[in-house]
């Protein structure tokens, strides 16, 4: 009984301390404008997720192929401009940056409704839209990433990025079935309006913020843009916690771009299902990932650190599988690939809160853009190589087997559970390692 009764108390004071750090942060006025301004911008995105693909399906008539090279273009800009976008933002203030990045997206999504409008649609301008806003949305989100740890104090950081999370599944929610309604109902053209006028909303947002951001520490000495960069991949390959949750993140990002290409035309195609049911099927993912974000810090304090990672890892592998399942359009088929997007949702959402705060914790401020540059190129640099074997498979293999192999290779990042140091930890670190004392030898 006494045992129960320390682990009932503990539990409580963890509670209470979570409830006290996520009072403190809504108190942050600056940080609530820019969740707000995401959170609208992020339904917006998310009709585009949908919407984008399904013009090219629906509208143009695009092959898998093509639908392929679609979703992996705005993933070519993170692949290539990544690691110098990361020095760009480590020596200037990002906010600026966000607001420009945010109503240059709104100009370039209004492009497509207004094409369509004339006349002059086509999948090259597609390609031309989803590269420029793919390059914008990666400077965007390494700005941010970066930004927050400046906004808000240490100890809320971990809340803050569960709040940011809970905007992305609360968007998700909101967003596919809002994109498959709008479809229906004035085309999927016409449809991308919302993205346009949402990214205005993330602009106002971040111009109304009043806490001035300080200017990036200048270094004794200039660095080359090269030597700036290989800092920052120092920074991320030379920590045993960093390159670890980067390999086991690659790989899942590697094999979800395959799947979810492949399976976006499998539901259309071979399945027969309409839009509204395909955006409730999607927003069933959203709705995990909101209760997974809002929950990910109780349930990191309830297992420890290391085995709630290990429990997510199993249930985000083991969650597709479900897709394999039905064979027509019917409402079982809804609900069993619903619940295979809710699992997934609310295990990915818990560990990305986790994976972020601890990025965000162990690298020195002076080296966090160019950490989450490193990070953003190869976790959205791999899902362009995903898109494009998801295409190759759907045409050669045909849609049934390519989804086959996709899910079945989705269950490799479980590997990693027994060698990644991530796993072994019961806690949050407290900060960045301490730098290593200089060897006097080389002082002489």
């Amino acid at each position: 009984m006494a045992s129960d009764q320390t682990v009932s108390d503990q539990t409580a004071t963890a509670s209470e301390a979570q409830a006290e750090q996520t009072s403190g942060l809504m108190a942050n006025r600056d940080f609530v404008k820019l969740w707000t301004g995401q959170t609208v911008s992020l339904v917006g995105t998310q009709v585009t997720q949908l919407a984008m693909p399904l013009v090219a399906v629906l509208t143009l008539h695009a092959t898998v192929l093509e639908v392929g090279i679609l979703n992996a273009l705005r993933f070519v800009p993170v692949l290539l401009l990544s690691l110098f976008a990361g020095v760009w933002l480590d020596r200037r203030r990002r906010r600026p940056i966000l607001i420009c990045c945010a109503l240059g997206n709104a100009l370039l999504i209004g492009l497509v409704p207004i094409a369509s409008a004339v006349g002059v649609l086509s999948i090259g301008l597609l390609f031309v839209v989803t590269t420029l806003v793919g390059l914008l949305n990666m400077v965007f989100d390494v700005g941010a990433l970066s930004y927050v740890p400046q906004l808000v104090d240490r100890q809320h950081l971990s809340q803050a990025n569960g709040r940011l999370q809970a905007s992305n599944a609360i968007a998700g929610i909101v967003g596919p079935g809002l994109a498959g309604l709008l479809i229906g109902l004035i085309t999927a053209p016409i449809t991308l309006s919302a993205d346009a006028v949402s990214y205005l909303a993330s602009a106002f947002g971040l111009i109304s913020v009043v806490r001035r951001e300080p200017e990036p520490e200048t270094p004794a000495e200039r660095q080359s843009v090269m030597r700036s960069i290989a800092e920052g991949l120092r920074a991320v390959f030379g920590s045993g916690v960093l390159r670890s949750l980067l390999g086991q993140s690659t790989t899942l990002n590697l094999f979800f771009g395959s799947m979810f290409t492949v399976f976006l035309v499998y539901a259309v195609r071979y399945l027969h299902l309409t839009a509204f049911k395909l955006g409730l099927v999607l927003g069933a993912a959203a709705v995990g990932a909101l209760i997974g974000a809002t929950q990910a810090t109780r349930f990191r304090l309830a297992l420890g650190l290391g085995r709630g990672m290990a429990v997510n890892t199993a249930f985000m592998a083991a969650a597709p599988l479900l897709l394999l399942i039905p064979r027509g359009a019917g409402v079982l088929t809804v609900i069993i690939l619903a619940c295979s997007h809710f699992l997934y949702g609310v295990n990915i959402a818990m560990f990305n809160v986790t994976a972020i705060t601890m990025r965000q914790t162990v690298t020195p401020r002076p080296l966090l853009a160019r950490m989450n540059a490193s990070y953003r190129m190869v976790l959205w640099g791999v899902p362009l190589f995903g898109s494009l074997l998801g295409g190759v498979l759907g045409e050669v293999a045909g849609l049934r087997l390519a989804l086959v192999i996709s899910v079945v290779a989705m269950i490799s990042p479980v590997l990693w559970i027994f060698f990644s140091p991530v796993f072994r930890l019961r806690e949050m670190p407290s900060g960045p390692p301490p730098e290593p004392a200089p060897d006097p030898k080389e002082a002489r």
